[in-house]
């Protein structure tokens, strides 16, 4: 469900403008700046071009200001409990707007669908805030990848040098700053296998050498490449070797034994 409490469309503020709020507010508000303007994001003010949208999500603080001879923005105060919304990636953070034109209109209907309410405005504009919200996602990808290459190759390296580490989707999305469902969908994109699967396949890959190369028991193999039980390790290793680690133990020694010194 969505509920417009406020919409404005085509604003336009002199030079001197400056709109702030102090972080108590429930509702999200969504801005799409339509001229130069600067915005306060970390701690400090950073410059915007025209064609900028932020979605900051409740509770919030709020600071945007006009740096040129006027500022002008069409923006929308509501509340909602729609996934697209509430698992919206960039939440309180600039990012460009896909197609700009097209989400000016699209505001401008809800604008006319808010102050002239017909039998149909919920389902209308329920309609028009989604068309809103898919526009606003295709572009989110490519951006948070751009933006995050850099820390998923970090990352990446980080799970391959320990994968015994204790990871968790959620840990690894918090040292990125983002959703753990977009921290999946990102990675996934990048390397062609998820974070977790990635995991899985480093702690395979030093089990084989551990198996191989030293006479350490099963249960202190799984315990090094970071299981919590032989059990799991076992039937983890079956499914991605398609044997157990003890017949893989057994087939690399064999065939060791079988090598012929030049």
């Amino acid at each position: 469900m969505n509920e417009i409490l406020f919409i404005g469309y085509d604003s336009k503020h002199t030079k001197d403008f400056i709109y702030e709020l102090p972080g108590t507010q429930d509702f999200y508000l969504l801005l799409l700046i339509t001229s130069p303007a600067e915005v306060f994001i970390n701690s400090e003010w950073q410059y915007v071009n025209a064609n900028t949208m932020i979605l900051y999500p409740p509770k919030q603080e709020v600071h945007y200001r006009a740096c040129g001879e006027y500022f002008s923005n069409d923006w929308i105060r509501f509340v909602s409990d729609e996934a697209y919304v509430t698992g919206f990636p960039l939440q309180g953070v600039p990012f460009p707007a896909a197609d700009p034109e097209y989400c000016r209109h699209l505001i401008k209907l809800l604008t006319w669908e808010s102050s002239f309410s017909s039998p149909n405005s919920e389902w209308l504009i329920s309609d028009l805030m989604h068309a809103l919200f898919l526009k606003l996602n295709e572009n989110t990808t490519e951006i948070l990848q751009c933006s995050h290459s850099s820390s998923l190759l970090k990352l990446r390296k980080q799970i391959y040098n320990q994968p015994q580490k204790n990871w968790t989707v959620p840990m690894m999305a918090d040292s990125l700053h983002i959703s753990a469902g977009y921290l999946q969908s990102l990675y996934k994109s990048a390397f062609g296998i998820s974070c977790m699967d990635d995991v899985i396949e480093g702690r395979i890959r030093l089990a084989k050498d551990q198996l191989m190369y030293t006479d350490k028991t099963i249960a202190e193999i799984a315990e090094f490449c970071g299981y919590r039980n032989v059990e799991h390790f076992c039937r983890q290793f079956k499914q991605n070797m398609s044997i157990t680690p003890k017949q893989y133990r057994v087939e690399q020694t064999g065939k060791s034994k079988h090598i012929i010194p030049s």
